[in-house]
């Protein structure tokens, strides 16, 4: 007999319910602040799972993170040697999971190209799938899933430590000559700049493409239809990725190659529309 689905009481805000399953063995901890935001975009996060060997030294950071985020560790001890009892662990929760029919998605949190058929069977169930890794995850994972978010754009940016303020001198050692101070106020080490252009290359052809598809008959296009489109067919897709937070502060700072439009719609609001330049 198949399973119904749970009420949920009245007082629901109706967010989508999300189980979060994080592979300790290919994720870090440096990220786990981060993630937990961009989880919170796509909804509530009701099952907060993390899967691996904590006897073993490795995860002594992650034992330090799960607490502060109320993260439920699964302990999962290493039988053989080379075998991955993590992986088969995460799988089976993620199966019960999916059965109770109370969850709208889940987020896989790895690396690992063995959920690739684990995300394909849980949209194939219509869960909504959001993928979580490095950017060596392998494509067929990627691709898996119904979004893909890596997990460098998420790490909080580290604030370069402000310069040691130099030393008083004394009243003796003022009485030395001018000359010297300059030289040491000129040895200080700067704060490292941060450089820009280490973002991704700009796919023009893929935006273009986006924009043609939901175009009309003068080429102009909702942005809301373009983002949407480029989710479908690159689950990877992310505005930061290229050095900006939404996609309407991508195309206006390229110019040269989109022409923006802001229109106002009859609930007072305005859209913003989009059209390849030239």
């Amino acid at each position: 007999m198949k399973s119904r689905p749970v009420a949920r009481p009245e007082n629901d805000d109706e967010q989508p319910r999300l189980a979060v399953l994080i592979d300790a063995d290919n994720a870090q901890p440096a990220v786990i602040e981060g993630l937990l935001a961009e989880t919170a975009k796509y909804g509530v996060a009701s099952v907060k799972r993390i899967y691996g060997d904590f006897t073993s030294t490795r995860m002594t950071q992650w034992k330090q993170a799960l607490l502060k985020h109320s993260i439920n560790p699964v302990q999962q001890f290493a039988y053989t040697s080379g075998k991955n009892a993590t992986d088969s662990s995460l799988i089976i929760d993620a199966m019960d999971l999916m059965y109770t029919r109370r969850f709208d998605g889940v987020c896989l949190v790895s690396s690992d190209s063995d959920f690739t058929r684990l995300a394909q069977r849980l949209r194939e169930e219509g869960l909504t799938v959001y993928g979580f890794g490095e950017r060596k995850t392998p494509d067929a994972f990627v691709q898996a899933c119904d979004k893909f978010i890596y997990v460098e754009v998420l790490r909080s940016e580290v604030p370069a430590p402000p310069a040691p303020p130099a030393p008083q001198k004394s009243a003796k050692k003022a009485a030395k000559p001018a000359a010297k101070k300059p030289v040491a106020q000129a040895e200080p080490t700067a704060a490292p700049v941060v450089e820009p252009g280490k973002h991704e290359s700009l796919p023009l052809k893929l935006i273009r493409q986006a924009i043609e598809d939901a175009s009309d008959d003068q080429g102009w296009a909702f942005l809301g239809s373009v983002g949407s489109y480029l989710n479908k067919v690159r689950p990877d897709f992310d505005t930061r990725l290229y050095g900006h937070k939404k996609l309407s502060d991508l195309v206006k700072a390229h110019p040269r190659h989109f022409t923006v439009e802001e229109r106002g719609s009859d609930n007072g609001l305005k859209r913003i529309y989009v059209r390849s330049a030239g």
